[in-house]
């Protein structure tokens, strides 16, 4: 049966060393997370307990401290690897994930990818 209901963490805002250009290598740049994943709500709200769901502030410590110890080049590969991190990790079945870059771009907001990745 496929699990339709999802957790989130949206803004989740990391420095890191990230970008392509010799001063990227050498300043903290901010990247902003927002992440989804399933967890069976039903199953949690019957028992009301931690075991029975997705422990996002350990999603989120794990995330903070993966990126901020980061230092590739691409958001896509950073996203990627902090992807499949989490599924081996926490053992969750898929994840989706939005890493944006503000202020990468002139006149832009925020520039970055979105990727989905599931579990081998």
């Amino acid at each position: 049966m496929q699990q339709s209901d999802i957790v989130f963490l949206r803004g989740l805002a990391v420095e890191t060393t990230i970008g392509f250009f010799e001063w990227e290598r050498h300043v903290k740049q901010t990247v902003v997370i927002d992440m989804e994943f399933p967890v069976d709500c039903a199953r949690a709200a019957s028992s009301d307990s931690v075991v029975d769901t997705v422990d996002y502030k350990s999603i989120a410590k794990r995330t903070i401290g993966f990126v901020s110890e980061a230092q590739y080049h691409l958001v896509e590969t950073l996203a990627h690897k902090l992807a499949m991190t989490l599924i081996d990790e926490f053992g969750i079945e898929w994840i989706r994930m939005s890493l944006n870059k503000p202020g990468a771009i002139r006149g832009s907001r925020d520039v970055g990818v979105t990727i989905e990745r599931r579990k081998a």
